[in-house]
């Protein structure tokens, strides 16, 4: 008898013998366990690297989502009309399947701000942004972006997976899935501090270890882990250890009895990566290493800008280190009300560490290759709303028919505008871009064909634009 059938001899006389996991089947398991994590790994990882369909622009992919809806024509698509027409009878006719909460006796609302020409480029912008105003000639400002729901959460939903309602991987799922990890001890995605909800950061069918995995802590504390139940101080870790080879002896000899299982898959490598984890996030969410002069980049330890700086730097160091897609949310951009003051305060927060990251990118090398996305899931409309009635502080509705998001880096053209709007920036009217070609082409940009990733599922292929998207070519460089 050679010595493999001797050991499984062994092993179901132990089970046998012992009435369940009793200690010395409990012992042959991890002997096994330990057997196996020294032999050379036969297997390829779902994280390793991938070839890409053509050559990339880019490797990685920062978005900075401004949740709510951020307003174009108060921020990056300055009209003229509109400011000279404020307090008019609006010159266009409400759609008619939309909500008018708020818009009875509607009128024009002119910027809230002033506008001024910034870089070289001339890029025309709000003053509420004077940080990223230095950084204009990077930016490539798409003004007529259009999205399929005027509602928060089916547009989020829309902007995060390309569909409106059905459960489906996130965007940064189907990178993991399609490009794998530079850096096999750190997920393919992470996001950082979510506020899209847990559905908005899912790997749905796509195997589990592609989902997003939540940064729920930006302040390094040593009783405070940034990831929930990353680690446990009360094991020592050579326990932990031995405890998972454990655990997944028997998840694999689960997922060999039933052949192919896809959840038990992502379950045992989830458990191997976060034990990896262990090791390298610490050192990633402490900022000790960086100097002064970059925490004040970024507006560390200054306020209103600490905790958005951190989770800036945050992006720039997982991005540094190899993670595919970094997501950073910022909320607080919904302004039915009191939009003058809403935007000064959402600015005041997201200016500086926005423009820092741009800034630390570029000088470390690391822009050209990494595409920084800016936006919401839709923007605002140029007529007031009115809440409460009070008249003194207005806002606006949401608007998904023609709103702005602006890319960097990462092979996308610098300090140039694509789309326009209408004289009032109600609708886009002009090279717009659907969500469906923005997807496709940040895809494009990091070498993946949007028709031809695609996952079968429930008897059909499945992907990140669905049946739709094209590559907005005019704005790659």
């Amino acid at each position: 008898m050679d010595r493999n059938n001797q050991r499984a001899l062994n092993r179901r006389h132990l089970l046998r013998s012992g009435g369940g996991f009793g200690s010395l089947a409990v012992a042959a398991l991890m002997q096994e366990a330990g057997r196996a994590r020294e032999l050379p790994e036969t297997r390829r990882s779902p994280l390793s690297a991938r070839s890409t369909h053509f050559p990339p622009r880019a490797k990685r992919v920062i978005f900075l989502f401004m949740s709510g809806g951020p307003s174009q024509m108060d921020l990056f698509d300055y009209k003229p009309q509109l400011a000279a027409r404020a307090g008019q009878a609006i010159p266009y006719k409400l759609p008619g399947n939309e909500a008018t909460v708020g818009l009875d006796n509607t009128t024009l609302l002119g910027p809230t701000a002033e506008f001024r020409h910034a870089g070289e480029s001339g890029l025309f912008m709000s003053r509420l942004l004077p940080q990223t105003a230095a950084v204009a000639d990077e930016l490539c400002v798409l003004r007529a972006v259009q999205a399929d729901s005027p509602n928060h959460p089916v547009a989020i939903q829309q902007l995060h997976t390309g569909n409106l309602f059905d459960v489906v991987p996130a965007m940064g799922s189907w990178l993991s899935w399609g490009l794998g990890t530079e850096n096999q001890q750190l997920p393919g995605y992470i996001t950082i501090l979510p506020q899209e909800g847990e559905r908005n950061y899912s790997s749905a069918f796509l195997p589990a270890i592609h989902q997003g995995t939540a940064i729920q802590n930006v302040v390094s504390a040593p009783d405070k882990s940034p990831i929930r139940h990353l680690s446990d101080s009360t094991v020592p870790q050579s326990v932990q250890r031995r405890r998972i080879d454990l655990i997944q002896q028997m998840n694999r000899r689960q997922l060999q009895r039933l052949q192919a299982d896809q959840q038990m898959e992502g379950v045992v490598e989830s458990w191997e990566l976060a034990f990896r984890m262990q090791a390298e996030t610490p050192a990633l969410v402490d900022f000790s290493d960086e100097t002064k002069e970059t925490l004040d980049l970024y507006g560390i330890d200054a306020q209103p800008t600490d905790t958005f700086g951190r989770q800036c730097l945050l992006a720039r160091r997982f991005s540094e280190a190899g993670v595919r897609f970094v997501q950073v949310s910022l909320g607080g951009w919904d302004h039915h009300g009191d939009i003058a003051g809403g935007l000064r305060k959402e600015c005041a927060v997201s200016d500086r560490p926005v423009a820092g990251l741009l800034q630390d990118l570029k000088r470390r090398g690391l822009l050209e290759d990494t595409l920084v996305l800016w936006g919401g899931e839709f923007g605002r409309t140029p007529h007031t709303q009115i809440l409460n009635g009070n008249r003194s502080t207005p806002g606006r509705e949401h608007n998904h028919h023609g709103f702005t998001m602006w890319m960097a880096g990462g092979g996308v053209k610098a300090g140039m505008t694509h789309g326009a709007t209408d004289d009032f920036g109600y609708f886009g009217v002009e090279d717009q871009v659907h969500m469906n070609d923005l997807h496709a082409t940040i895809l494009h940009l990091l070498g993946l064909d949007h028709e031809r990733l695609t996952f079968e599922h429930h008897g059909r292929p499945f992907r990140l634009t669905d049946v739709a998207g094209r590559v907005v070519e005019e704005i790659l460089a």
